[in-house]
C-alpha cells in the first residue's frame, strides 16, 4: 500500500507526520511513502533526507492525496488555500486517513468523512489501556507540551528560576504551581524543578500524590472527601462543595506564587475554570500564568487562545501550538505513534494493513470505517471475575 504525508496546512503548524528516520521504518514494513515536497521544512527534515530513507518527494499536495491508499496528517482536514478545496473533498474511496480529528468537538467532520466512504481513525481516540501506550499520541504531545510551557514561562518571567546568592544580594527561587498533574503536568513539574525552581502542584486525583512527591515537588491536598479520578486516567466533574474549597485554595496559592501552570482538562466538557480575575488581581506583578487548555476554553477566566496578554501585571499565556514550538521532537514522537499503529495493523509485514475492529485499540480509535460512523466505541471489555475456590 502506499502512504501519502501532505505538508500541513493550519497556521503556524510545523509539525511533519513522518520524519525521515520513520519513513524509513515504514518502508522496511513493505509499504511505498511519498511526501510532499517541504512538508518536513518547518521541523527541519529535509527533502533530500526523505530521498536518502527511500521516499518519494512529490511536488503536488493533490498528488499525494490521490495516489496515496493511507494519508498520514497531524491535523485534521481542512480548507487547503493552495488548492482552493477542502482536505475532505481529496480523499476518495476506501482511502484510510489517520490523524488527529476530535471525534467530540468535530460531530459534522465525521459525516463528511463518511460520506467520502474512506476509514479514518483519531489518534486522540487510541485506548488509555496498557497494551496502547505505545501508541498514545496524546501523552507524547501532552509531554511536550508540559515542558514548552515552562520554557514559555521562562521567558516572560523576569528573575531567575533558581534560586542564588551573589555578590549583590540573595535571589530567592521562583515559586511555581502547576494544577493537573497528568502527563503534561508531570513534564512541567519536572522541567520547573530542573531549572531550581520550587514546584507545588494540585490535582483531583489522590493516587498522583506519590508521583508529584517523587519529583521532588510539594502536592497540595484539601481536607476534603472526594477524590476525581475518572476512566481512562482524566479527572472527572467534581462537586460543588469540592469546587468551592478548590477555588480556596488556588485564591490563597496565587498571592504566593510567581508561575501558575494549568493542564486540567475534563474529556468532552470545555476546560474548568479555575483561575477567577480577582485570583489574577492578587498575583504579584511581573507574574506569569501559561494555560495549556487554552484551546479548550481556558482554565484561567482571561486566557485567550492563541496569545500572550498582560493582564493586571501578569502575562497569561495561551498559546495553543505548544509541541509545533518543538517541531522535530513532537514530529519524531508522533511518527513514532504512527509506526507504532502501522506495525499493529501490518499483520504480514508485508505493507498491507487490516482494520481489525475486534482489536480493541484499532477499534477504539476508528471513528470512520468503510463510510460508517463507528464513534462512539462501545464500552470497554471487561475481564469476568474468576470463579469461587471450591471448597477443600
Amino acid at each position: 500500500m502506499k502512504i501519502g504525508v501532505p505538508k500541513e496546512i493550519y497556521e503556524g503548524e510545523k509539525r511533519v507526520a513522518a520524519t525521515p528516520e520513520v519513513t524509513g521504518q515504514l518502508i522496511k514494513l513493505g509499504f511505498e511513502v511519498a511526501i510532499q515536497s517541504g512538508a518536513g521544512d518547518a521541523a527541519h527534515f529535509s527533502d533530500s533526507a526523505y530521498t536518502e530513507a527511500g521516499a518519494n518527494v512529490v511536488g503536488n499536495a493533490k498528488a499525494i492525496w490521490d495516489e496515496s491508499d493511507i494519508v498520514l496528517k497531524v491535523r485534521a482536514p481542512e480548507f487547503n488555500p493552495d488548492l482552493n478545496i477542502d482536505e475532505v473533498s481529496l480523499l476518495h474511496e476506501k482511502q484510510v486517513i489517520i490523524t488527529f480529528l476530535w471525534p467530540a468537538q468535530n460531530p459534522e467532520l465525521l459525516k463528511r468523512l463518511a460520506e467520502k466512504k474512506v476509514t479514518a481513525i483519531a489518534m486522540d481516540s487510541v485506548p488509555r489501556i496498557s497494551r496502547a501506550q505505545k501508541l498514545d499520541a496524546l501523552s507524547s504531545m501532552a509531554n511536550i507540551a508540559g515542558y514548552r510551557a515552562v520554557v514559555e514561562a521562562a521567558q516572560h518571567f523576569g528573575r531567575f528560576f533558581t534560586g542564588q546568592i551573589t555578590a549583590a544580594g540573595k535571589i530567592p527561587p521562583a515559586k511555581v504551581m502547576v494544577i493537573g498533574a497528568g502527563v503534561a503536568g508531570l513534564a512541567a513539574i519536572g522541567a520547573a524543578k530542573s531549572m531550581g525552581a520550587i514546584v507545588r502542584a494540585f490535582d483531583t486525583r489522590p493516587e498522583v500524590k506519590e508521583q508529584v512527591e517523587s519529583m521532588d515537588a510539594e502536592f497540595l491536598e484539601l481536607d476534603f472527601e472526594e477524590e476525581g479520578s475518572g476512566t481512562g486516567g482524566y479527572a472527572k466533574v467534581m462537586s460543588e462543595a469540592f469546587i468551592k474549597a478548590e477555588m480556596e485554595l488556588f485564591a490563597e496559592q496565587a498571592k504566593e506564587v510567581d508561575i501558575i501552570i494549568t493542564t486540567a482538562l475534563i474529556p468532552g466538557k470545555p476546560a474548568p475554570e479555575l483561575i477567577k480575575e480577582e485570583m489574577v488581581v492578587s498575583m504579584k506583578d511581573g507574574s506569569v500564568i501559561v494555560d495549556l487548555a487554552a484551546e479548550q476554553g481556558g482554565n484561567c477566566k482571561l486566557t485567550e487562545a492563541g496569545v500572550v496578554k498582560k493582564v493586571h501585571g501578569v502575562s497569561i499565556i495561551g498559546y495553543t501550538d505548544l509541541p509545533s514550538r518543538l517541531a522535530a521532537q513532537s514530529s519524531q514522537l508522533y511518527g513514532t505513534n504512527l509506526r507504532h499503529l502501522l506495525t499493529d495493523m501490518c499483520k504480514e509485514k508485508d505493507g498491507n494493513i487490516t482494520v481489525d475492529m475486534e482489536d480493541e485499540v484499532v477499534r477504539g480509535a476508528t471513528v470512520v470505517k468503510d463510510g460508517e460512523i463507528t464513534w462512539p466505541p462501545p464500552a470497554p471489555k471487561l475481564s469476568a471475575a474468576p470463579p469461587p475456590p471450591k471448597p477443600a
